[in-house]
This record gives C-alpha cells, structure tokens and sequence, in this order.
C-alpha cells in the first residue's frame, strides 16, 4: 500500500495528536510496527530453514529416489539457497579518511567526554569527509542480526566553520540520538529506521523472482507504514538530541551553532565555490590549496548583507513532511532561543580558533592539503574541458558581436549573445540585449527570467513582472522564482506579499514532490497511452535492443499522469531469457537496466524494468496499440 504526499501528510498530522495524547500507546504502536518487520523476516528464514531440514530428511528415509523427486529437491534447494541470500544484507562501511586516536588526541577525547557525559556507545571509527556535515552512523557487523559497528563521521568544512564550544554542542546533538539519559527507545527507533532503510534497499538491491514474491508485498504494505509511524517519534528525537546538547554545552552554544551551520552552508554553495569555479575562465588549472582558501574564508566574519539574507531565508524556511529535521525557527523556539540584532553580530564574528584548528592540532594541515589535493585531482579533467568551453564561448561572443552589426541576429543567436554577454562583460551589458530579445518574443523564458533577476538585484520591481512571465511558461522554474522575488520583498519589508509567494513555492513544491512519487514507480494498475515516439526514434531503440542477447520482446509505452501530464514518462519494459541455475539473475537485471538507461536517447524521463515477473502487466501492455517495439527472430 503505497502512500501518496497527501496521504502521508495527513496520516502525521494524526499520529502527532496521537503522540501527544497518549504517548505510551503511541510509542507501543511504534515499537510493534519496528518488532513485526523483523518477526517476518525472521520468520521467512526460520521457515526456509524448515524447508532444508525436511528436504535432507527425505532424501536420508526415503527407499527411493526418482527423476521426479530428485526434481522437487533440487527445486527446493535453489528455492531455499535463494531465499538466504536475499536475506543476507551487506551494510558496507561508510567512506571517509580514517583518523587515528595518536593523530587526533584533543577530538577521540572530546567524543568520549561526551559518549561518558551522554551514557551513549564509544566509537569505533572517526573519519574526516570533504561534507558540511556530522553524522553518527552505525553498521551491523551480521546484517539482521546486528552487532553495531559505531561510526562518527565529521566534515572538514564544518569544523573550519565552527568555534569548538559550536561543534562541540553539534557533537552532543549527535551523540544525543543515541543517548540512554533520556528516551531510550526514541534511540532504538532512530537506529531502526536507518537499519530498516538499508534492510529495505538491500533486499530491493538483491531481490529476484523468489525473493520478490516473498517480500515484495510485504514491504510495499510495511515500508510506508514504519515510516509513518516512526517519522513522528524521529521528529520528536531531533528535540531530545537538542536538549542534550543544551545540557553538555548551554542553549547559547547549540542554537548559535544551528544559525551558524544554515548561514555558512549557503555561503560555501552559493559564495565561495562559485567564486573557487569562477576561475575556470582564465586558469586552465584548477587552485592547488582550495581548502586553504575555505579556512581563510570562514574564520572571517562574512559581510553582513550576505549573512542577514542566508538568515533570513534560513528562517522563513518552515518544516515540513520531507524531513525529520524539524525548521530552524521550530528549533529556535524550542530551545527558547531570541535572536537579536547584537547576537547575531556575534555569532558571525571572526573565528579565532576554529574546531578544526582545536581537535585537529597540527595535523590540520596535512588535513587540508590532502583534501585539497584529492579535489584538485578529481575536478581536473571536467576544469580543463570547462576551460576550453569558455575559451570557445568567447570566441563565438566576439563573431556574433561581429555579425551583428552587419545584420539581425536569429533569435537563437541574440539569446546566446546576451547570455554571453552576462557571463563575460556583466548585467549592465545584458540589459539591453536582453531586453531586445523580449521585444522580438514577449514571453521569452529564458530572456524574462535571467532580466527579471539583474532588474531585483538592482532593486528594481518592474523585475517581478518579468520573472513572473517566465514561471508561467516553464513550471520547473515556479520554486525558484518565487524565491528570488520574496527575498526581494522580504528587503522591501514586504511581509504579506512574501508569505503569498512562499505559500505558492511550497504548494508547487508539494506538486513537484506528487509529481516525482508519481513517476518513481510503474504499477499493473498504473494507465497507460501509446508512446508517441516517432518511428525514427523507435528505430533507434529497436536496434539498441537488438544487441542484447538475452532480451526476447520489449514493450514501449507512456504512463498516464496527474501532475504535469505535459513531462511524459516514458515506460520500456524488457524481457529476458533467464535460467533457474543462474546464479547472479538480479544483478544482471540491474546491470541490463544500467545498461539501458546510459544508452537511452528518448525525449522525456524513462522508466525501465524487467517484466520477468510481472506476466498480468505484459498482458496490459500488449493491448496498448504498437507497444511492443521489438521481439527477438525466433521467439513468439
């Protein structure tokens, strides 16, 4: 039974006046729910289990043995070697670059400070990753049966961001998930939620024909619902690991760290990378010591416009049912936390001694010319391509400029000038190219839109009207628009008009999120149209298809859809030859999707899967006129 946004969204607002009620039912239900997806799992395995034992003592008591019994038994035991691997799960490590206690004396004693503080486990691993983030991760050595394997994983960049009395409270929020000092069970859910998910990926990873009719009911009713039930409790736990953090390191220190984290978050996304990348215009070389450059970055205060707009919209962010991780003014309150002016001075101030620089001690260099090193050399290749790309770009912006003071441009040219044109010599310059354009063509997407945004950044209205006309004609652009015109009223103090257009950002933000559900399955009770792909296109794919060997027919069609029918979803199914010997039958299946999906020059999104086990959905498909596309010679 799978659930739709709208759905979910009002089964939590159910359960959180449930939860609130009657709390210890609530966690009761939860606790049922987590017991019974491992009661069935189990219980499958006891069952297979059976199946050996019954098979051996057959074969050991029977007085003899025909083809026709030897059969069954060979059936039953791929049956039952089937069903052991499905459930056989891996849980591979995550990655990061490991830190030794010898390395890092100051950090393995802060984590244990806080682990003793806290009653929560010791960790095994620390490991450093290029990610504004901190993370507790914990791996089962045995799959289902668990044996944790404790994991702290910590960004450089956020330890570059943060003072230590900051990450330190973050590592107590952290740490706070799984803390026997307060709910020791909202602990034992936030683990099973993070095991159930990689149980459920797992099992969809490794399933085939046997283990997908086993599971896959069962998980398609099970999943959604845990999910819901557990949403609310996880929810609830982000507080809890707040309040731990509160008791370990202040209110102060905790709620300056969550300012602080949404703040230099977007400033390295939006300020400092794209400066680092801006410098593929003129450097055929990507910088050598660009985490150098970070540190130096975030230890100074950030100009105060920059910092007031990334708050601002940290702020006027609201929580939602995408995310456990309640919104920032949500934890604000909680916390009982009022920013002021004169605080927020502070928290932005200069960085004498970062986290990084406390915990990290001398090895901090190494540190970031390793991560420095290990950017350089993954960017290198796509830097030195860019650079090119830019060095043509300008050459073609120099003979348009050149052609048309000889004659008018097409339309496609004057729009690929005056994009050049802002990307080389700036806005002013774009201005009247732009503008010259939408002249030619009112409604110009591209045109209003990228005139719409120079226009606000002047602080001029009349940029609005332009913006507006290009979400009307491209809905992918609705979110972001609306956005970039209420960060423009919010600076006008223009507070009621703002709310409207973040009210219509996150009403077709819910559309988008119906819209991808939509699209992330294909179901034999979905509806179905013919493809309308024209024969040239269909040809094409025909021939793909054709050097697959073990593909017998193949189905094209489009899915039917509720919310922006006008982005078709094209859906291709394949049949294959299979073997009841085959030994890796699903990794073969998701390497032929692979496959297909890098290979697929289809207008439109495209959902492929193999139709093996979906015989009552080939029947559906084969009345859809000229759905089938390709059948092998030979095969009927």
């Amino acid at each position: 039974m799978a659930f739709n946004q709208e759905r979910f969204d009002r089964l939590i607002q159910k359960l959180e006046v449930f939860a609130n009620k009657q709390p210890h039912l609530y966690k009761l239900h939860v606790a049922f729910l987590a017991t019974l997806g491992y009661a069935y799992i189990f219980l499958v395995l006891a069952l297979t289990l059976g199946l050996v034992v019954g098979i051996v003592f057959l074969m050991l008591n029977a007085p003899s043995v025909n083809a026709s019994s030897l059969k069954a038994i060979v059936f039953l035991l791929v049956f039952a070697l089937v069903l052991v691997r499905s459930l056989w799960v891996s849980f591979p490590p995550p990655t990061g670059l490991p830190l030794q206690p010898q390395d890092v004396s100051n950090l393995y004693s802060l984590t244990n400070e806080i682990s003793s503080k806290l009653k929560a486990p010791r960790f095994h691993h620390i490991l450093l990753t290029n990610n504004f983030n901190a993370a507790v991760v914990q791996r089962p050595r045995l799959g289902l049966l668990g044996w944790q394997q404790n994991y702290l994983i910590v960004g450089l960049p956020l330890m570059l961001a943060l003072p230590p009395e900051q990450f330190r409270a973050v590592l107590a929020h952290e740490l706070g998930h799984l803390s026997g000092n307060h709910s020791r069970f909202g602990g034992w859910i936030y683990r099973q939620r993070q095991t159930w998910y990689r149980i459920i990926k797992g099992l969809g990873q490794g399933r085939n024909e046997v283990s997908s009719l086993i599971f896959e009911r069962f998980l398609t009713w099970y999943s959604p619902f845990f999910n819901a039930y557990s949403f609310v409790l996880a929810r609830m736990d982000e507080y809890e690991a707040d309040k731990c953090a509160v008791e370990l390191t202040g209110e102060q220190n905790i709620a300056e760290a969550l300012i602080n984290l949404q703040v230099k978050a977007r400033f390295l996304e939006r300020y400092f990378w794209s400066s680092i990348y801006k410098q593929v215009e003129t450097e055929i070389e990507p910088p050598k010591m660009t985490y150098i450059a970070m540190q130096q970055a975030l230890s100074q205060r950030l100009h105060q416009e920059i910092t007031s707009s990334y708050l601002m919209e940290a702020l006027a962010k609201k929580t939602n049912n995408s995310d456990t991780h309640p919104c920032l003014t949500d934890r604000l309150k909680a916390l009982g936390y009022i920013l002021n002016y004169r605080q927020e001075l502070a928290i932005f101030a200069p960085i004498e001694i970062s986290a990084a620089q406390e915990f990290l001690g001398n090895r901090l260099e190494k540190f970031i010319e390793y991560f420095s090193q290990a950017w350089r050399e993954e960017i290198a290749t796509p830097w030195r391509q860019k650079y090119v790309e830019f060095q043509q770009s300008i050459a073609i912006l120099k003979d348009l400029n050149h052609k048309s003071q000889k004659q008018q441009l097409t339309l496609e040219e004057a729009s690929q000038r005056a994009f050049l044109t802002f990307e080389f010599e700036g806005e002013e310059a774009a201005i009247p190219l732009l503008k010259e354009i939408i002249h030619r063509e009112t409604h110009h997407v591209s045109a209003n839109y990228l005139l719409g945004q120079i226009l606000l950044n002047n602080q001029d209205a009349t940029g609005i009207e332009y913006i507006e006309k290009a979400i009307d004609q491209d809905s992918s652009i609705v979110i972001e628009g609306c956005q970039i015109i209420s960060s423009f009223l919010q600076q006008q103090g223009k507070i009621n008009e703002v709310k409207s257009y973040q009210e219509r950002a996150e009403n077709h933000g819910e559309l988008i999120f119906k819209a991808q559900q939509e699209r992330s399955i294909v179901r034999e009770n979905d509806n179905f149209a013919s493809h309308n792909i024209s024969d040239l296109e269909v040809n094409k794919l025909r021939q793909q298809l054709s050097h697959y060997p073990h593909i017998i027919t193949a189905y094209l069609v489009q899915k039917k859809l509720q919310y922006f029918p006008e982005k078709p979803l094209y859906v291709l199914t394949v049949k294959r030859e299979i073997s009841l010997f085959e030994g890796s039958y699903e990794d073969d299946n998701s390497k032929l999707v692979n496959s297909l999906l890098q290979e697929n020059e289809l207008p439109g999104n495209v959902f492929i899967f193999v139709l093996n086990s979906h015989l009552n959905m080939e029947k559906k498909l084969k009345q859809i006129p000229n759905s089938m596309i390709y059948q092998k010679k030979g095969k009927k």
